[in-house]
């Protein structure tokens, strides 16, 4: 069986999660008096501040950069599902979807922006903890427990327990270790010495 399919999968999650992280911190240094703390991720998204009184500069960045590492991760889970792992193709697809909500439907959206935020979320935690069987050691060990890190910083995250960090630090805990999970594997399915997983 070719690898083909799974390098130009990895190719796009690579791709797809490093432009988000660049485009992230640039949406970050455009807001006005931003707090990683303070401030939910999908503020950068948001239309206006909370009195919608000033259209926010990091709006258009961050939304556009969302919507791409979505797409670029349903086209990668749909490579990654037809290549025989079914499963983490379909958590990839389904999280990636996700993402690709948040940049259509901002904060401001109210409970849609909720709905899709967790899909992204819950599903790409799900492909991290599965994807052992399609990426190489010590990845495939690495990226369980980054899925698992997601999917629990998820459960405290949305019962209000921030560890101190705030809400968006604790954000930051459910979305920086599915995204670096995002880079790892696309980086690992590049590899042009890879080979084929059991």
């Amino acid at each position: 069986m070719t690898r083909s399919p799974l390098k130009t999968a990895g190719l796009l999650l690579f791709v797809g999660g490093t432009q988000f992280i660049l485009s992230l911190t640039v949406a970050e240094a455009l807001f006005p008096d931003y707090s990683i703390s303070g401030n939910h991720i999908s503020d950068l998204g948001a239309d206006c501040n909370p009195g919608c009184a000033i259209i926010q500069p990091s709006a258009t960045i961050f939304d556009v950069s969302v919507f791409l590492l979505g797409l670029a991760g349903v086209a990668a889970g749909y490579l990654i599902f037809t290549s025989r792992y079914r499963a983490v193709g379909i958590l990839t697809m389904l999280g990636s979807l996700g993402a690709m909500g948040v940049g259509v439907f901002p904060e401001s959206t109210g409970g849609l922006h909720v709905l899709v935020s967790f899909v992204a979320f819950f599903f790409t935690g799900l492909a991290a903890l599965s994807s052992y069987r399609v990426l190489r050691p010590p990845l495939s060990l690495l990226s369980a427990v980054l899925g698992a890190v997601t999917l629990m910083a998820l459960v405290l995250y949305a019962s209000g327990v921030y560890l101190g960090l705030g809400p968006g630090g604790m954000e930051r805990m459910v979305a920086y270790p599915a995204v670096i999970w995002v880079i790892g594997a696309g980086a690992n399915l590049m590899s042009a010495s890879s080979a084929e997983r059991p």
